[in-house]
């Protein structure tokens, strides 16, 4: 069960402003990536469920991190039903991350107060997950749309958050477009973890981000 209220979690995921995601099927690897984002300054990171058995790997890094990594917020991704959401939310899932639009996820993460971020492309599916309850939406594949598209999105609709996932790099000339545009946070996996096994890699690259999403938000970049 989640340990945080769906607004700490989403106050933590604006606060950092960027959300690594992974998968991994080696538990000790997991282990290994999830402390890499850690000592990098990641606070809330997304395991993603792309493999089989992937729940029980990520069981296992919850038990982990709580011991381990007692400031880590952990939740999961790429999930596309509802079962499978009530599944994670009982190992410990902070959050849930899903590529589309789903009513039903919505339905069960609220029940249980756990905030849930639905992959979203138009304004329409984003005022659709809002009114379901949506704190943040994901922007996805954020490769395929611009900042542009969330400036103009904020004009008519400034209370609307956004995190762009999928082929954001992180580049602080890269970054800055988005977060000048008005998103809450961004995810990244591919762009973080292009080579899984470099731990050293994953820290400096997380770190490098934060400090460039810093920048940014003070108008220093």
């Amino acid at each position: 069960m989640s340990r945080r209220t769906r607004i700490e979690v989403a106050l933590a995921m604006e606060a950092t402003g960027l959300i690594p995601l992974f998968y991994e099927a080696d538990f000790e690897v997991a282990k290994q990536i999830l402390c890499s984002c850690y000592r990098g300054g990641a606070r809330v990171v997304e395991f993603t469920n792309r493999g089989e058995f992937a729940h029980e790997v990520f069981a296992a890094l919850v038990k982990f991190a709580r011991v381990e990594l007692p400031e880590l917020i952990l939740g999961i991704g790429s999930v596309t039903d509802a079962g499978t959401a009530a599944l994670y939310m009982q190992l410990g899932a902070e959050f849930i991350v899903t590529p589309v639009l789903r009513e039903d996820i919505a339905k069960v993460c609220n029940r249980r107060k756990v905030l849930w971020l639905p992959g979203c492309q138009t304004l329409t599916e984003i005022a659709a997950a809002e009114e379901l309850g949506a704190e943040i939406v994901k922007l996805f594949p954020g490769e395929s749309i611009s900042p542009g598209f969330v400036s103009a999105i904020k004009g008519p609709c400034p209370w609307t958050k956004i995190m762009p996932t999928g082929g954001v790099s992180l580049e602080e000339e890269n970054l800055a477009p988005w977060f000048k545009a008005g998103v809450s946070c961004v995810g990244a996996g591919s762009k973080l973890m292009a080579d899984k096994s470099n731990y050293g890699a994953i820290e400096q690259t997380t770190k490098a981000a934060l400090d460039a999403i810093k920048r940014i938000r003070n108008g220093v970049a």
